[in-house]
């Protein structure tokens, strides 16, 4: 049967570096001040250095911005779902043509595109992005499209998946993915600190990415999904009044470690030389490393994401997949790996061609 592969992965994020900025602006929301020693310690760490929005966190009398932060949170009057739809409308576009062009695709490669894929959980407009990247790269307009949406940070594994099956049914098929998630659109007022801290990761990004039968890059070899008993409670994100509310618990850590130690994953893992694993956050990271009993360093292209961009969502786990593209060598087999509501880890296992 035809093998899948994922030929190559281009990156995009929005200009305005805001890690430090909106550990500032947290601060100032939690009122109780005994809570600002224990952000200040959990900021600290994060192991992370830098998340990227396309909100502009900058003050001054000469600066101009049509999508500035400070007017866009103002403290008692945070923005309702339809301003922060108006927002993803007029910005994802924008980064998603920066990753597509990124991508480089050829005039060869993009007359051969036949389907397109998206995932998205931060914003929804119709005709919406499937189409705007068929207008941006001057596509055919029967290529098929499909929209993988509030999935949350395990949709790139599960689009993955799903254009594997596309290849596999026809080898002539070339899958278009476009992942892209803008997170800052959704910080929430609260006073609750669970809540603020799990603000403190989530940042805006974007990935394109080319799967099609051409032996290059990574070759796709199998998909597994994991949920973890009566843990459904522990993400949750929904659509309100002030816009799209997430429940990140700080149980996750320690029931994802569980489960990946007593789960099937401990099965053959000495076979992976490549762990690409979701970023969710330091201690999602620990707990996977704890969990699956991995060496030192195993994980260090994850770690290395989170430092540099924090955590996007469902493009973040393709960030981690470029890295390790561009210093993989032929034969070393690879685990993917990505968590979400459910709970729920969806896994890829990939060889390096």
């Amino acid at each position: 049967m035809t093998t899948a592969y994922l030929n190559r992965i281009a990156t995009a994020v929005p200009e305005h570096d805001v890690h430090e900025a909106f550990v500032s602006f947290a601060e100032t929301m939690l009122v109780d001040p005994r809570l600002h020693a224990v952000f200040h310690r959990m900021a600290n760490r994060s192991a992370i250095s830098h998340r990227y929005s396309f909100l502009d966190p900058r003050r001054g009398p000469d600066r101009f911005s049509a999508h500035d932060a400070h007017a866009f949170y103002r403290p008692g009057g945070f923005p309702n779902t339809a301003r922060r739809m108006e927002l993803f409308e007029q910005c994802a576009p924008t980064l998603m043509r920066q990753a597509l062009d990124s991508l480089a695709l050829s005039e060869e490669e993009r007359a051969g595109i036949t389907h397109v894929v998206v995932t998205c959980c931060t914003g929804l407009y119709a005709p919406g992005l499937d189409f705007e990247i068929i207008d941006h790269l001057g596509l055919p307009a029967d290529v098929e499209r499909t929209m993988v949406g509030f999935m949350g940070c395990y949709a790139a594994i599960n689009a993955l998946k799903l254009a594997r099956h596309i290849v596999r049914s026809d080898a002539t098929a070339a899958v278009l993915m476009v992942n892209l998630e803008l997170c800052t659109l959704h910080l929430q007022e609260t006073q609750e600190l669970e809540q603020v801290l799990s603000f403190l990761v989530f940042a805006d990004g974007a990935a394109a990415s080319l799967i099609t039968a051409r032996e290059q890059g990574f070759g796709l070899d199998s998909f597994r999904a994991m949920t973890v008993p009566n843990t459904r409670e522990l993400i949750t994100w929904k659509i309100r009044g002030l816009g799209f509310d997430m429940l990140l618990s700080g149980k996750v850590p320690a029931a994802l470690g569980r489960a990946l130690h007593d789960g099937e994953l401990m099965a053959g893992r000495e076979d992976v030389d490549l762990w690409a694993v979701h970023p969710g956050g330091r201690s999602v990271l620990d707990a996977v490393e704890k969990g699956l009993e991995l060496p030192m360093g195993a994980l260090s292209a994850s770690r290395e994401v989170l430092s540099s961009f924090g955590n996007m969502s469902s493009a973040t786990v393709m960030f981690v997949l470029k890295r390790m593209m561009e210093t993989a060598q032929r034969g070393q087999r690879g685990c993917a790996m990505a968590f979400g509501p459910g709970l729920t880890a969806e896994t890829m296992r990939f060889h390096a061609v």
